[in-house]
């Protein structure tokens, strides 16, 4: 016999990675220059040359063994030091090496976060929608419970009268993720330091802790200047989750960081916690390579100029053709109001033109949908008769 849960997690599945290998189908059968996929957030512009230059050096200057081998599970000194650098010198944090621990990933990390957290059978997180449709069966099979707080389609802020309303005893964490997946909208600092009193405030009144959990890929892809506040800074319970894959362009290569301030209440017993989470799933150490490679390439920042001229085009095209969107500040997504309010229809009459758009529902916001624009501008041009043949005149 097979675990049930896990058997429909693996039956039942994603449908962005559905769309994707639709797309791959089809482009066999009608040509890829035919498909135009906006499914799945694949980074494609190339990683910063010193990254490469990095590996080749380290391949070239460090004997096998060392580069191939373990690291301490929390990953190695030098790695987290020069992550530990890079954040004291742009946010003036007091971060240490010894608050960071290494993980292959932000999901991993997240994982780890919501086990070390899911103290009692009654544990419950919240996510804001629109979220980022795996922090359910993270928080499912972390042993929690995930609550979710109706999107602001307005604003695409935080519903903060919406959240106090679901804070209970129970609550652990709330988790933060911005720029946002899939909205591509910023919480400014003035929606952050509220939650941060709520949570504060809730806090005294249950006798523990409300963490936020701040789950940032997409920190460094920003444009027109907007701010991401670095939120340890405006709330001392918060533990941030980081993957180098959208700012390195590095999906692949499973690497990232979970850093528990010292100012976070328990903040040893917290990290020990997710230690032991971490060891629980079997983390033994993150990719070593990649490791050095970060220790050497942790200042480095992408550059965004071919992301933001398809948001720009992107933006200008729909928003002339009558569709309503959140405001694209960061990330590489457009939320899309659905023509006639129905996203998933939407989206199968998008497919029978081989546009490929991923409904809002599967976010915990029916009505709209996502598109990445990680993709070629050719692409981009080729595309915009299907979306003007799909909100008509």
């Amino acid at each position: 016999m097979v675990s049930k849960e896990m058997w429909a997690l693996g039956a039942n599945r994603s449908v962005i990675r559905d769309l994707f290998e639709y797309g791959l189908r089809q482009a066999a059968v009608v040509g890829p220059e035919n498909v135009f996929d906006y499914s799945l957030g694949n980074p494609s512009i190339p990683s910063p040359p010193q990254v490469n230059d990095a590996v080749r050096a380290i391949l070239a200057d460090t004997d096998s063994v060392t580069v191939h081998g373990y690291t301490p599970a929390i990953g190695d000194f030098a790695t987290r030091k020069a992550i530990a650098d890079d954040l004291n010198q742009r946010y003036a944090a007091g971060v240490r090496p010894e608050n960071l621990f290494i993980c292959c990933g932000a999901a991993p990390g997240l994982i780890a976060v919501f086990r070390a957290l899911a103290a009692t059978p009654q544990a419950e997180f919240i996510a804001i929608a629109p979220y980022f449709p795996e922090y359910k069966p993270f928080v499912d099979c972390a042993g929690g419970k995930l609550t979710v707080v109706p999107a602001d389609t307005e604003h695409f802020q935080i519903n903060l009268d919406a959240l106090a309303e679901r804070i209970t005893p129970n609550t652990q964490a709330v988790i933060v993720n911005s720029p946002n997946n899939p909205a591509g909208t910023v919480y400014t600092a003035e929606t952050l330091t509220a939650l941060g009193k709520l949570l504060d405030s809730r806090a005294a009144q249950y006798g523990h802790p409300i963490y936020i959990l701040a789950d940032e890929p997409y920190r460094e892809l920003v444009y027109g200047g907007v701010e991401v506040p670095f939120i340890p800074n405006l709330y001392r319970n918060t533990i941030v989750c980081y993957s180098y894959s959208k700012s390195l362009s590095l999906p692949g290569e499973r690497i990232g960081y979970l850093y528990v301030p010292d100012g976070a209440q328990d903040s040893a017993e917290l990290y020990a916690a997710i230690a032991g989470a971490a060891r629980a799933g079997g983390h033994v150490c993150a990719p070593s390579l990649w490791q050095k490679v970060i220790a050497r390439c942790a200042g480095l920042r992408p550059d965004l100029a071919a992301y933001d001229r398809n948001r720009r085009t992107l933006q200008s095209a729909l928003t002339a053709m009558g569709y309503r969107m959140a405001s694209p500040d960061g990330a590489f997504y457009l939320f899309i109001q659905a023509p006639g309010g129905d996203d998933v229809a939407f989206s199968e009459k998008a497919k029978a033109k081989n546009l490929l758009v991923v409904p809002g529902t599967g976010f915990g916001c029916p009505g709209w949908f996502r598109i990445c624009y990680c993709v070629s501008p050719e692409m981009i041009q080729r595309s915009l008769p299907a979306f003007q043949a799909l909100i008509g005149k």
